[in-house]
């Protein structure tokens, strides 16, 4: 499978995700967080980093758990200042097949 390139609007929302669950976290480790939601620290370092722009669902939904964050909340802010803000993210991916 071979993904297409993340456009502008999904590396940005990337990085609010990963700004969001870093402020969510506060004062707890990031091994602490990452082990309770049965996610790798690594993992969970590369979403706050944004490095993993478009993690997957059931991560969000493990890490926002742990954290006390609701899945709304956290879909408002990090769509807040898309120009488009539901046609961006709902976009089909296009897989290629190797």
């Amino acid at each position: 499978m071979v993904r297409l390139p993340l456009s502008p609007a999904e590396i940005e929302r990337g990085r609010r995700l990963g700004s969001l669950l870093r402020k969510a976290r506060r004062e707890r480790s990031m091994l602490e967080v990452a082990l309770d939601a049965a996610v790798s620290p690594e993992t969970l370092r590369k979403i706050e980093s944004g490095r993993v722009a478009t993690p997957a669902f059931s991560t969000i939904a493990a890490i926002a758990g742990v954290l006390g964050l609701s899945l709304d909340a956290i879909w408002a802010e990090v769509h807040r200042a898309d120009g488009e803000p539901d046609a961006a993210a709902r976009r089909p991916r296009e897989r290629l097949a190797s």
